[in-house]
């Protein structure tokens, strides 16, 4: 056991409906409300961003489901949400004839309950029943309850779940999956299902059949079915931990048959097909595959012992799988090449599998625009639905089915001028001469000036070019620079990308983050005085390190619902899940390199941290609030500049409307603006 496990001397701050932790909450919160959304800014600021969030001409992006396009709509009007649905031909109109589902702020008035939409999961292949998710100030932990898409309604003595971290899902018309709260012995050590159990309407809860109970210290357990006609299927999935599953075939009979591949891959079926993404090197049928390799093959044949493995996709050193999505017949590929979208279409046959790209040569491409698949109809054809957005491109949405022309159906509104700015590409040189690129949106060539750099590095989550209308509005129009870096810890490069900055390892994204910053200022951007640097959740513990391992390459740090206790965060809501990516801190060897780089532990006196603000979550039941608390607390204890704001609800969001949303960001705004822009001659 290390031995400053229990030295820390505000862990009543992890005390989260405390009576003294609400006090300092409140305290720190007036402070930081009093001193930041007083002046005529900020309340520009706050204006601006509502109109960007409420527009009612941004796209409303929807879902297929027989034959209808779903979607969730926020605005002004409507805080919390409509659900609803609409036709294809409907949607392509300039204003579409909505049906409404569901009135989440009518719910809300009419329970008594501040709900925050979580999602829904529809009866396949086109049922008109749904189970509806509703968290309490947007925490992942929920309330589910069945609903009747025909009459509008929740379902009396329908299926029920009271708020938890719950798993469910539809098998047939009366019959889900659920791992929910059972008992004692429901949930594993990250709060997630331990338990999977097969539940028929009108018995209940109690009487559930267990399917199947995960180990105590594995991450959860949970089940899914096929109802694909000729192809129905029972999967049940171990999850060991954030990166290894162990998967099973459910038989009719309820025997439980391994599916037999890496624990690290990702695994999944469709029809007839069995699909494997390795997560690191293997080999199988005499060949051997690098990490980042797409493998297909025949599902039956697999389970048979077939290793017939053909390969679908193979990485090189600057191209990566970053997903697949089926269509009825096709199988879509979306990859990156130096961060840049390619989009293919595979399609299976008697000879092998045929490769063609999905749209005209070069049209993912203008303006390091990014590309993804919204949705596709996989249930019933081969229609697709498509995203385009840049930096400084507004999102368009196309519609096309695999073979045919893409439609054009929306695009998203300008929500600020983007003439004369620019985005350019570069490639910094970490200290191991490793090259890290990134993204540089701005005006060009008008000297160093203000500057926000973001960054993440974890999970093998890439972060990829998109429109937002808070960054132009409220730090490009007003003339700052916007940077986001592809760090180690990323899915940029693929897996080896990712597992080069896991565990023992993780420095190498931190310093991969300093090197940017580095380059920026070599490359006449900025200085170490205008730039910022900014990141969220696994991206807030990269801004932590930042503030207390590189204080000399930023003027400011912004870091929202962050990790920042390394010594705690397993023993902290999810943290738990986390130990694979991060380490074990009750392991000696492992603590030894945590503590190393553990921002609330490496916080000294006398050291130039420059003006930091910290915002969270009292609901976020993620990444617990008392990281951010406590860092706060002990940068105050040393006497520095540090702002802190905790929104009561929100979730992992941090905020459960768009109200909220808009005032986070103009806190945030604000602050950099105040910090940065000195004297204050930019922002007009």
């Amino acid at each position: 056991m290390p031995q400053d496990a229990d030295d820390d001397p505000y862990r009543w701050l992890e005390d989260l409906d405390g009576p003294e932790a609400g006090r300092w909450v409140r305290d720190r919160n007036e402070h930081s409300v009093g001193t930041l959304a007083g002046g005529g800014r900020f309340a520009e600021l706050e204006r601006a961003l509502r109109q960007v969030l409420d527009a009612e001409d941004r796209i409303p992006f929807p879902a297929f489901h027989g034959g209808y396009l779903f979607n969730l709509w926020k605005d002004a009007g409507h805080p919390r949400g409509l659900w609803r649905r609409t036709t294809l031909d409907e949607y392509r109109k300039r204003e579409p004839d909505w049906q409404v589902l569901l009135d989440l702020d009518e719910l809300a008035g009419r329970d008594g309950e501040n709900w925050v939409w979580q999602g829904a999961d529809l009866l396949r292949p086109a049922g008109e029943r749904a189970l509806v998710s509703l968290s309490r100030g947007g925490s992942d932990a929920a309330v589910v309850r069945e609903f009747d898409l025909a009459t509008r309604a929740f379902v009396a003595d329908g299926f029920t779940l009271p708020e938890a971290k719950s798993a469910i899902g539809w098998i047939d018309a009366d019959t889900v999956y659920v791992g929910t709260e059972f008992g004692p012995g429901s949930w594993t050590s990250s709060g997630y299902p331990r338990l999977v159990k097969r539940w028929r309407r009108g018995t209940p809860l109690a009487e559930a059949e267990l399917v199947y109970a995960a180990e105590p210290h594995d991450v959860l357990a949970y089940a899914v079915h096929d109802p694909t006609p000729g192809f129905a299927r029972d999967i049940v999935e171990r999850r060991l931990d954030f990166f290894r599953t162990e998967r099973y075939l459910r038989t009719a009979g309820g025997e439980l048959v391994r599916i037999e591949a890496p624990d690290d891959a990702d695994v999944s079926a469709h029809r007839e097909w069995l699909l494997i993404r390795l997560r690191g090197e293997w080999t199988a049928g005499g060949r051997t595959h690098p990490a980042g390799t797409l493998l297909g093959t025949g599902f039956d044949d697999y389970l048979a012992g077939g290793r017939d493995l053909a390969v679908l996709f193979a990485p090189d050193g600057r191209t990566s799988l970053q997903y697949f999505t089926w269509t009825r017949r096709h199988l879509i590929l979306v990859a990156l090449r130096d961060v840049r979208s390619q989009v293919e279409v595979l399609t299976p046959g008697p000879d092998g599998w045929h490769r063609a790209p999905l749209l005209a040569s070069g049209a993912a491409d203008g303006g390091f625009r990014q590309v993804d698949v919204v949705d596709t109809n996989a249930d019933e054809t081969d229609e697709f639905l498509l995203s385009s957005t840049g930096f400084l491109q507004p999102t368009t949405l196309g519609y096309g089915s695999v073979g045919g022309e893409v439609e054009a159906l929306k695009e998203e509104p300008a929500f600020f001028d983007a003439p004369g700015r620019s985005v350019r590409q570069f490639f910094a040189a970490s200290p191991d001469g490793t090259r890290v690129p990134y993204f540089v949106v701005g005006s060009a060539g008008n000297g160093p000036g203000p500057t926000l750099l973001q960054g993440y590095g974890g999970f093998e989550i890439s972060q990829l070019p998109s429109y937002s209308g808070i960054i132009g509005r409220g730090w490009l129009a007003h003339g700052g620079t916007y940077v986001l870096a592809n760090i180690r810890g990323g899915g940029e490069y693929g897996p080896g990308w990712h597992r080069a900055a896991m565990r023992e390892n993780r420095p190498l994204a931190y310093q991969d983050f300093a090197a940017v910053a580095t380059d920026l200022v070599g490359r006449g951007i900025t200085t170490p005085r205008l730039l910022a640097a900014m990141g969220g959740s696994n991206g807030g513990l990269l801004a932590g390190v930042a503030l207390t391992r590189y204080p000399h390459l930023f003027g400011a740090v912004v870091s929202q619902v962050p990790l920042l206790d390394m010594r705690r965060y397993h023993r902290l809501l999810a943290g738990a899940s986390w130990m694979a990516e991060y380490g074990d801190p009750d392991d000696d060897a492992d603590w030894a390199y945590l503590r190393a780089f553990s921002p609330y532990h490496n916080v000294r006196s006398g050291q130039p941290y420059p003006p930091a603000l910290f915002v969270t979550s009292t609901r976020d039941d993620r990444v617990h609030p008392g990281h951010a608390r406590k860092m706060v607390a002990r940068l105050r204890e040393h006497g520095y500049d540090v702002t802190y704001y905790e929104n009561v609800e929100g979730g992992h969001g941090a905020a459960a409307d768009n109200a909220q949303l808009a005032f986070k960001w103009a806190l945030v705004l604000e602050f950099l603006w105040r910090v940065l822009d000195d004297p204050p001659t930019r922002f007009r």
